[in-house]
């Protein structure tokens, strides 16, 4: 008689001496299939066993396939109206009148894992960064600048109104619609201290009542909802990192003691991630291990963090640098600190960490998280890598840039193959680990959408005579990068050739800036702009974004924007260089290269210390776009050394047919009177 699939697992675990029942390992998997990748790697396998035989991984294999299948089979076909319906029905039975859905999770992630996916569950928008409010008569969808046209593709419009998320906002919505006398609850879970604020003094200027509800109603409805992510956590090591988790545990203490605090809870993983010196698989294209920690002023910490997706060289490289604990521990150890004052983070601390340390007495200072600077200043080890990253990176794109040159002309090529090809060469580096964000790929008129999503909907070719704009980043064990370059199929019109090249102008004054120490982005975004402004154009995102060490692509706290922002950029810090412009209906165009802050010889006679920037990706910017006559003689000399280098570094490494196409691409440019 065959021995039944469970029973066979039983039989193999005992031979292996598994201290876990089948029970558990299902558990487990199902929680690797929600972690990023969980379907696809193998690397789950060591949280079971470290040295599996032959049986036993085929039967986890197969086990992990069976549960993926019976997901696939579970998953509700998309019914936005039966799904509002079936929530207005759960809030009445608790007595409340509407509930906020933000698009988040506990830790305010970027990406987030796909259990914390319910504004996409319930409306069908899969934006990054949006949120739903529904009434017992009304609802609405709310959506940044980048979505507006997603939106409407996405969600039932007599269902939802739309409304635009920095314009016309969600307290503004809830000042038209709430009525004196009702509830509108909200998970403190999914909610910053201020984002909470900011709800409850919108309720209560209607005679409305802000509620904390305990169980996230969506939760409670979703009845495919994916489990908790259990993606293997890793050790980062010293080659990469740079510096130990005691020194950076030293260091923060010392700023706890500066600030006068006695502890803070870190709420944002990467935050943990640096200072633990750790990287995990929760999440998509970044290499985040979902928890909270408590690093106190003696410089100790706690890992609230579920054991099953530590990796025993985890636990190994973890003792004695934290104390690790379950995560439902974590409310005993917010009422332990009551007599204490608490730093919680003002971008990423969930209101109900805020709720639990007021509820022990504790004296709860919100502000930036004290990790945050150090963490984006980085060491030389991390420059080094980012540095080594940039290199490996750089060769994909010219590789991929001449395969987009010799089989884009005749129009046979869409977005998603070109993304693809691109995906497949830096797949070859053995220290790739996944994108750093989904590609953008946008042809003609989908790169006027400046963070276009390509879907089977969208997806077209690319066409003579149009604009290419494509975004991409990789995450490397030494470092992340982010790409942009734009160029045409074929040739450029004339008002091509004019606005890109008001782009470079602005990338060019940005890249060569000097600055005295204590200057913003802020104060720099101006640079980027001007040639633009010149024309009377502008582009309507941000000129930089803070870079991490294999870690986010997107990390705060400096940046480069219009948009107020007090923090001084210090060396070590990398961000992006970004500036671009959009014709709606008809092609964008973006040029995008990494730099790092970095210490400068002041000039004669200066009377302060400056900084500048260090130019981390060398990849050739398209020639054909290039009108010499719009700019400087300094402006080309710039060009021409920065394509100089770009020869220089990877010539010696190529064969005869990439080199002589990168020649052609690096060659210098000249204006005509020259």
């Amino acid at each position: 008689m065959a021995i039944s699939g469970d029973a066979q697992l039983a039989k193999l675990l005992e031979a292996a001496n598994v201290d876990k029942d089948v029970s558990a390992v299902i558990d487990l998997i199902d929680g690797v299939l929600a972690a990023a990748q969980g379907s696809t790697r193998e690397d789950w396998i060591d949280l079971i066993c470290q040295s599996p035989d032959d049986a036993l991984r085929a039967e986890l294999l197969a086990l992990r396939d069976e549960r993926k299948t019976l997901f696939k089979m579970a998953k509700d076909d998309f019914d936005a109206a039966h799904r509002l319906d079936a929530l207005r029905t759960y809030l009445a039975a608790k007595g409340v009148d509407g509930f906020i859905v933000p698009r988040a999770d506990e830790h305010q992630g970027e990406n987030v894992p796909a259990r914390a996916e319910r504004l996409a569950w319930l409306t069908g928008f899969t934006g990054s960064a949006g949120a739903a409010v529904v009434l017992r008569n009304k609802a609405a969808v709310f959506v940044d600048g980048r979505y507006t046209i997603q939106v409407r593709q996405q969600v039932n419009r007599d269902l939802f109104e739309y409304r635009h998320l920095v314009e016309e906002p969600v307290v503004g919505w809830l000042h038209d619609h709430l009525k004196s006398g009702e509830k509108l609850a909200y998970d403190p879970w999914l909610h910053t201290v201020q984002q909470a604020t900011h709800l409850r003094s919108a309720c209560e200027a209607v005679g409305a009542e802000l509620i904390a509800i305990d169980t996230n109603p969506i939760d409670a409805i979703w009845h495919a909802q994916p489990h908790l992510p259990l993606g293997p956590v890793r050790p980062h090591p010293m080659e990469y990192a740079g510096k130990s988790s005691f020194e950076k545990r030293t260091q923060i203490a010392e700023i706890l003691s500066r600030i006068s605090c006695d502890s803070a809870i870190l709420s944002a993983p990467d935050s943990i991630a640096w200072l633990l010196n750790i990287r995990g698989a929760d999440v998509p294209q970044t290499p985040l291990a979902l928890g909270y920690a408590i690093i106190n002023g003696d410089a100790s910490v706690e890992l609230f963090m579920d054991e099953r997706k530590i990796a025993p060289e985890t636990l190994k490289w973890l003792s004695g640098e934290a104390t690790l604990r379950a995560p439902g521990e974590l409310g005993d150890a917010l009422k332990a600190m009551g007599n204490q004052a608490v730093r919680l983070d003002e971008a990423t601390a969930a209101d109900w960490l805020r709720m639990k340390l007021s509820d022990a007495g504790a004296t709860v200072r919100v502000g930036r998280d004290p990790v945050a600077i150090p963490k984006a200043c980085k060491n030389e080890v991390e420059l080094e890598g980012s540095r080594k990253a940039h290199k490996r990176d750089g060769e994909k794109i010219i590789r991929y840039f001449k395969w987009l040159d010799e089989t884009a002309a005749n129009g046979d090529i869409d977005e998603r193959a070109a993304a693809d090809m691109l995906l497949s060469m830096r797949a070859e580096d053995p220290l790739f680990r996944d994108s750093s964000f989904e590609t953008i790929p946008g042809s003609g008129p989908n790169g006027a959408l400046c963070h276009y999503r390509n879907t089977p909907e969208t997806n077209r070719n690319l066409t003579p005579g149009e604009i290419f704009l494509i975004d991409s980043g990789a995450q490397y064990l030494d470092g992340t990068t982010d790409i942009t370059r734009t160029t045409v199929i074929g040739n450029p019109t004339q008002e091509h050739r004019d606005r890109f090249t008001r782009v470079l102008k602005g990338h060019i004054a940005l890249a060569r800036a000097i600055f005295p120490v204590g200057t913003t982005g802020q104060q720099l975004d101006t640079l980027a702009r001007m040639p633009l402004w010149e024309a009377g154009l502008d582009f309507d995102h941000g000129t930089g974004h803070g870079v991490g060490s294999y870690l986010g692509v997107h990390e705060g706290p400096q940046r480069i924007s219009k948009a107020p922002n007090t923090v001084a950029l210090k060396p070590g810090m990398i961000l992006s260089n970004e500036p671009g412009f959009y014709k709606e209906g008809e092609y964008g165009i973006r040029i995008e290269n990494l730099i790092a802050v970095t210490e400068i010889d002041a000039p004669i006679g200066a009377d302060r210390k400056m900084l500048g920037f260090e130019t981390l990706t060398f990849s050739p910017i398209d020639r054909k776009l290039i009108d010499p006559e719009l700019m400087t003689r300094d402006e080309l000399q710039w060009l021409n050394d920065y394509h100089a280098q770009v020869y220089a570094m990877y010539a010696d490494d190529l064969d005869d047919d990439h080199r002589e196409w990168l020649q052609n691409a690096t060659a210098p440019i000249k204006k005509k009177s020259d």
